[in-house]
């Protein structure tokens, strides 16, 4: 049956990815009856409670916020029956939708996903990418069932990761794209044309959630696997280090072709804007950004301005 009016939608949605395809609802033709969000949470270093982005951008369309701590209470199971959606849409939200939930919207829920599935299915499918070294990605709509990011597939869009992108560049660039292509695949569901292709789940791989213990660099892995470390522990934990006897963040390397016999963590170069370190394979790598414990981001330049550093010191474990 041919939806022409617009599809009355729940939209499941938390952080910052979410709110591209949330704004891009409110410009459709379909309509956003409630925005369910995790609950608002301390933040920063002064613990101040913060509303999350999909709370905000919903409070300024007056769409109502739901957002409940226990998702499988009746009592939101029975708010969200009352409203009776067509459609759920899920961007990011953080928590698996149970089977009660699922069966409410008239065509069911349906996924933004961060990834080109069956790979990187689970919570944080942009870093696993990027710290792989995949050179591709994108994003997948697919429906929502038990299992987690198991649902068949409706639409896909892919885009090329560069080699120095970070997650959050690449993670931005895929919620804009995710935005347009939720659209596209709730009209067609309302138009009764949308395809449903299951995945393959033989190739599943899994985006296991980024821990902060991950950030402790090793320079005795290759100088590209730690470059892409640097690149897909972004905005965290980052890549972390000791010099000098305090600890420093790692936020940006290059890579170089030069090759040095020093041990892994050793600085074989440390003038101008060129702080370069070696690692595991010989190779050596360029720090172009970094962050001493308690000061800010700087420049290679600014850090080297500021302190005398002798190529033969290392740079130890974070």
């Amino acid at each position: 049956m041919v939806d022409a009016a617009g599809l009355k939608i729940v939209f499941f949605g938390t952080p910052e990815f979410a709110v591209p395809t949330l704004r891009r609802l409110f410009e459709s033709r379909e309509q956003v009856v409630a925005v369910v969000s995790q609950p608002d949470r301390p933040r920063g270093r002064g613990q101040h409670v913060i509303a999350t982005p999909t709370k905000a951008a919903a409070l300024e369309q007056g769409v109502p916020v739901m957002q409940p701590e226990r998702i499988r209470d009746d009592q939101f199971l029975r708010a969200i029956t009352e409203l009776a959606p067509d459609l759920g849409v899920v961007a990011a939200y953080g928590k698996l939708l149970p089977e009660s939930l699922l069966q409410i919207p008239r065509l069911g829920m349906i996924n933004v996903h961060a990834s080109l599935l069956p790979r990187w299915r689970g919570a944080a499918p942009v870093h696993r990418a990027v710290i792989a070294g995949d050179t591709e990605t994108g994003v997948t709509i697919m429906r929502v069932v038990k299992e987690l990011d198991a649902g068949a597939m409706l639409a896909t869009v892919t885009r090329a990761i560069d080699t120095d992108e970070t997650s959050v560049e690449v993670e931005r660039a895929l919620a804009a794209a995710g935005a347009e292509l939720l659209v596209d695949v709730a009209r067609a569901l309302a138009e009764g044309r949308a395809v449903e292709t299951p995945q393959d789940a033989a190739a599943a791989t899994y985006a296991s959630k980024i821990t902060k213990e991950e950030g402790a660099i090793d320079w005795a892995l290759p100088a590209e696997r730690i470059h892409n470390l640097v690149r897909g522990l972004q905005p965290w934990p980052l890549v972390s280090a000791r010099f000098a006897g305090g600890r420093m963040l790692i936020h940006k390397t290059a890579r170089q072709p030069a090759v040095s016999p020093d041990a892994p963590g050793t600085i074989v170069r440390a003038e101008g804007e060129r702080l370069e370190v070696v690692a595991g394979d010989g190779r050596v790598l360029r720090i172009l950004m970094l962050q001493p414990e308690g000061r800010r981001a700087m420049t290679a330049r600014e850090f080297l301005a500021g302190r005398q550093v002798i190529p033969g010191t290392k740079i130890e474990r974070g």
